[in-house]
């Protein structure tokens, strides 16, 4: 496994047909801008196709599921366990991201990253990294070898949904913990100063 790709810059989006979409929506019948964030959508997405005239009839969502160590911590008001019971309604139509993807007639594509009790459910991919991660209040949640299968997991998913033809990509990840561990992610990027005793906290997770 390649362990670059990751630094490569994103491919640069169409400027021209993100002008021609900006123009185009000048010419609807409509006051200008009264759509907001749904005409912004609009021509970011044609920016990204490559197209005057974004399409996102064939979607690909993607749920990626894993238990979150820090968990020990008291972090959230759900057990572990219920990470597993989320991957079993994912695939059972329970959801409602899964009612949300068979009303839009998308893939749904369910991979478990590493709950903590092993599972074996049909309609799940499992590309188990670990029985979920270490506690990242007392050390590393993951080895650097598992950080870059984590992110080869999700380059893959996008890799298949591309060689079907997908127009729009949505990806998500479900596990009891990951408001904690998201936060932790995201502090250093945003200078945040994150205190220790908001691991502490009862929350979603």
């Amino acid at each position: 496994m390649s362990n670059s790709w990751w630094l490569k810059p994103a491919q640069a989006i169409d400027v021209p047909m993100r002008e021609a979409a900006l123009a185009r929506q000048q010419q609807l019948t409509k006051p200008a801008g009264s759509l907001a964030q749904l005409e912004r959508l609009a021509v970011q997405l044609a920016s990204l196709q490559g197209r005057e005239r974004p399409a996102a009839d064939k979607l690909w969502i993607a749920i990626f599921a894993g238990d979150h160590g820090v968990v020990a911590e008291g972090v959230s008001a759900y057990p572990q366990e219920v990470t597993g019971q989320m991957l079993h309604n994912f695939v059972n139509g329970g959801a409602a991201i899964s009612v949300l993807a068979r009303q839009l007639s998308a893939q749904l594509d369910v991979v478990d990253l590493g709950t903590v009790a092993p599972l074996d459910l049909p309609g799940v991919r499992h590309l188990r990294i670990g029985a979920g991660t270490a506690n990242f209040a007392h050390g590393p949640a993951m080895s650097a070898e598992q950080g870059l299968a984590a992110l080869q997991a999700g380059r893959d998913s996008v890799l298949r949904a591309k060689a079907v033809g997908t127009e729009l990509f949505i990806g998500g990840e479900m596990g009891i913990g990951n408001t904690t561990a998201a936060s932790a992610v995201a502090s250093p990027a945003r200078c945040w100063n994150v205190p220790r005793r908001c691991w502490s906290v009862p929350a979603p997770g």
